[in-house]
């Protein structure tokens, strides 16, 4: 599995620099055979290989950041943003969007941003002796900086530009052939700087969190940066149609960044991402917008509201380091810029602004980039904010654990989205407020807030709640989503022209109903999402109004502030509440309770069985009188300790089990049984060790060697009044959680008549908060319960078959027949002699006459010590024992 798994890590590692080789190859050719008069590849084409290549290059990055080749990561993602822009520049011009002419002011914003960044990457690389990733990096870096010098000097030729291409191209080659020679003499033959990191040494070095992500996104702020402010210093005359596929590259990018976040658990880095996302598609737009010569006007509430969401969220960064909160500080500083003028990303105000994030953007990708990848950290300050905190008595930090972000159901490997999807709420409805009066709908920069905002980020908020299995949440996020683009688009993107009436009335009128069913539904949650709900009806009945005509002067204004500030204090709860353990915003509690729903808050713990820790946390809840359901060799089971009475009978009424359908007893080993094995039969006892542990449960006589489990009156629901049946499973969660609890009381773990349950989700699904924990393991191993051995008469030598199952009949019988070699020689038990004397009446099970009853036959024995099969403690449960 390991091998196969470096083979598919070395797969994307190759996947990733044949691309960058690939493309390279692509822009040599093109370099070297074209002349200032004449392309040699045509704009359009170029443009299509790029994107095609960009595509590749980012899903090896991704493949790559997933296995922690950060370094490498971070390369293949940054050269992908750098041809994916440039790309939808050359195809702009082949398609005559843009004239020849504006291809140097379109292309030198990007490709000055991608120098210094791939230089620093290149740097960064060299310090950590990554030889082959630092010339790639600096030999793009050095090609990038030739093309700005060959689109800004017509004398200055290209072939400077190829000549860097064809180094990166010479040194892909070689690592290409390295690997694969290396994969064809299975390692033997590794030219020098080929090698892979094995997954051993990947671990030594892996650093927490998800370091290549940072840095992509960071180089996304310095592309954006450097778009903006080269109208200021001069470079650029001013925003084009030319920068938009730069800004829009920086914005899906950091989309991607975001979810990547929210993977690995960090929701301040995927909030801090998903904002900067929502920057770069609104100067993308008003970028855009000088194509149709309109002049965009930027609605004073908006930005003021994004720097107060920007300045707290800059705060809680802090916690992460102060090097972070700092740097976010800028945004406050740049929103407040687009809040001071009008016109927004044209003015000078915020392209100064830019200037400064550029020089910080460069300065954190130097620090973030190496603190990835070396040993030795340029210190951040990191510790002050816990240090502060730890200082006010009133305030109690919560602990870093990836366990506060477990769902409820089953397992996740994302974060909470919360906080983004309620400051992008906050956002849409205060962009709304600005009113479009006289103005043409597009002038007002409200369009992309609202779509993109209100939108796009909402859905992807709402798919990584669905993705943790918070239901609710998803459905929340999903649906206002949908309102907020469609609403954006028909009311801010004149698409609503002359069609306001019955068919938007409709529409609306539909997502009124939906939303009714979430406000009914919030209900049950808490005051705070009941509000949130039924707010934002208020808003539906507002774009109700407007489309039949009859909106009240000011209603709508008023009815997306009270939302907005509702949305405000969600944000605030949920990014204060997930740093401080102490004291929370209050959120309220349900409205309406009914039996059995509880709003979530009592809901039983679902915790990975594969953590030692879930294992205690399970046997505190058994040893305190709780059922639980637990994973074994075959299906999923419902358990409860012996030494508690109450909880056997409790497991045993939540089953609804009828008379003939009892539990059994299970051990976590032998041992278990040291106390009352002077009431056992040796052959018996010998038959155990040799057998478990393993799928096969055996039925052999009740005795008073049950009094001592502590089961009390509860024992006449643990088998029949003639025998039990007793198992030691084959399942180390199982046997953990047996030796820290004792033996304990087993039924399966679905009401009695339904199919047995073979995921942890099916036991609470099936069960509902009858059970007070459940061990998530996934996926049962097995679908087959165990083989059930009647042992009630194993001293005369025979044992017979109840029900086989996951173990075969002759692998039982080759166990048994070993024993009872090994007791011929001489090992009796005088104490059990007696048995040996009885009538051997007829249908006795015998392994020699093969006479074994399988799960359709009973045995026919008229022996009271026997079991027959109706009255069998495994078969009519049809479940797992």
């Amino acid at each position: 599995h390991s091998a196969a798994m470096d083979q598919l890590h070395s797969l994307h590692g190759s996947v990733g620099i044949l691309g960058i080789s690939g493309g390279s190859l692509l822009l040599l050719v093109n370099s070297y055979a074209s002349s200032p008069e004449k392309d040699f590849i045509p704009h359009t084409a170029l443009g299509i290989v790029l994107l095609i290549i960009a595509a590749l290059l980012a899903y090896a990055g991704i493949c790559r950041s997933l296995s922690h080749a950060q370094l490498f990561s971070t390369l293949c993602l940054t050269v992908s943003a750098l041809w994916c822009g440039s790309g939808l520049v050359y195809i702009l011009v082949g398609q005559a969007v843009l004239q020849p002419a504006e291809l140097r002011s379109s292309l030198v914003p990007g490709l000055a941003a991608f120098t210094l960044a791939l230089l620093i990457i290149g740097s960064v690389a060299v310090m950590v002796k990554k030889a082959v990733l630092a010339l790639i990096a600096i030999c793009i870096s050095f090609a990038c900086a030739h093309q700005i010098a060959g689109l800004s000097a017509a004398g200055f030729g290209q072939s400077a530009t190829a000549a860097n291409y064809l180094l990166v191209c010479v040194v892909g080659v070689y690592f290409g052939f390295g690997r694969l020679l290396s994969i064809i003499t299975q390692g033997k033959v590794e030219p020098p700087a080929t090698r892979l990191k094995r997954k051993a040494e990947l671990k030594a070095v892996q650093n927490q969190g998800c370091g290549d992500a940072v840095s992509v996104g960071l180089v996304m702020n310095l592309l954006s940066a450097c778009v903006l402010a080269c109208p200021l210093l001069g470079v650029v005359p001013q925003l084009s149609t030319g920068h938009v596929p730069w800004l829009w590259t920086a914005g899906v990018f950091q989309l991607g960044m975001c979810v990547l976040f929210y993977r690995a658990m960090d929701t301040l880095a995927a909030t801090f991402y998903g904002f900067t996302a929502l920057l770069k598609f609104a100067e993308g737009y008003s970028a855009l917008l000088s194509f149709y010569s309109i002049q965009p006007l930027s609605p004073v509430p908006f930005p003021v509201v994004f720097s107060v969401l920007f300045f707290i969220l800059a705060v809680f960064s802090c916690q992460k380091s102060l090097v972070e909160g700092l740097y976010q500080l800028f945004f406050t500083a740049y929103c407040i810029a687009i809040a001071a003028q009008p016109q927004g990303f044209f003015q000078g105000g915020t392209q100064g602004v830019q200037a400064a994030i550029f020089v910080a953007s460069a300065g954190m990708i130097l620090i973030s980039t190496f603190n990835m990848v070396s040993t030795v950290k340029i210190p951040t300050g990191q510790g002050y904010f816990k240090a502060l905190v730890t200082r006010m008595h009133s305030l109690t930090l919560r602990a870093h654990d990836t366990a506060r972000h477990t769902p409820y159901l089953g397992y996740s490997k994302y974060a909470d989205a919360e906080v983004l999807g309620h400051a992008c709420s906050v956002l849409a409805a205060f962009a709304i407020t600005a009113t479009v009066n006289s103005n043409d709908p597009l002038s007002v920069l409200v369009l992309p807030w609202v779509v993109v905002a209100g939108g796009a980020l909402q859905l992807l908020c709402g798919s990584v709640a669905f993705a943790r299995g918070k239901t609710f949440e998803s459905t929340v996020f999903i649906l206002y989503g949908m309102m907020w683009s469609v609403w954006g688009l028909t009311r801010y993107g004149g698409l609503y022209g002359q069609s306001r009436g019955f068919n938007v009335a409709v529409g609306i009128i539909s997502f009124m109903l939906f939303n009714c069913l979430v406000t009914a539904a919030a209900l049950f949650l808490n005051v705070v999402w009941f509000v949130y709900a039924f707010t934002f009806q208020l808003i539906l009945i507002s774009f109700l109004l407007d489309a039949v005509g009859s909106l009240p002067y000011g209603y709508d204004i008023g009815v997306t502030i009270i939302f907005g500030l509702v949305s405000f204090y969600c944000f605030l709860a949920h990014i204060f509440n997930s740093t401080f353990q102490s004291p929370q915003i209050p959120l309220g509690k349900p409205l309406v309770k009914l039996s059995g729903v509880g709003g979530g808050a009592s809901i039983c713990p679902h915790v990975p069985a594969r953590k030692a820790t879930s294992v205690h946390q399970i046997a505190e809840i058994m040893k305190n009188g709780g059922i639980c359901g637990m994973p074994t060799d075959t299906v999923y089971v419902l358990v409860a300790a012996c030494n508690r009475p109450d909880a056997v009978v409790k497991a045993y009424k939540v089953k609804k089990q009828a008379q003939d359908r009892p539990m059994s007893l299970w051990i976590s080993s032998i041992k278990q049984l040291e106390p009352v094995q002077h009431l056992l039969s040796p052959l018996l006892l010998d038959f155990m060790k040799a057998a478990w542990p393993s799928s096969i449960s055996m039925v052999i006589p009740r005795g008073p060697w049950m009094d001592t489990f502590g089961l009390g009156d509860a024992a006449k629901h643990i088998g029949t009044p003639q025998s039990i049946a007793i198992r030691n499973p084959d399942c180390s969660v199982a046997t953990h959680l047996m030796h820290l609890v004792g033996p304990i009381a087993v039924t399966s773990a679905n009401p009695t008549g339904e199919a047995d349950t073979t995921h942890h989700n099916q036991v609470y699904a099936k069960l509902g908060d009858k059970v007070d924990g459940v061990l998530c393991d996934g996926a049962s191993p097995e679908n087959i319960a165990s083989t059930v051995v009647d042992c009630t008469k194993i001293d005369t030598g025979h044992i017979g078959f109840f029900r086989v199952g996951l173990i075969p009949k002759s692998k039982v019988l080759q166990i048994f027949e070993e024993v009872q070699r090994r007791h011929r020689q001489g090992q009796t038990n005088p104490g059990f002699e007696y048995d040996l004397d009885l009538p051997d009446t007829e249908g006795n099970l015998s392994s020699e006459e093969e006479n074994t009853t399988e799960s359709g036959r009973g045995t026919g024995s008229a022996t009271p010590s026997t079991v027959s099969l109706e009255g069998s403690p495994v078969l009519r449960n049809g479940s797992e024992q």
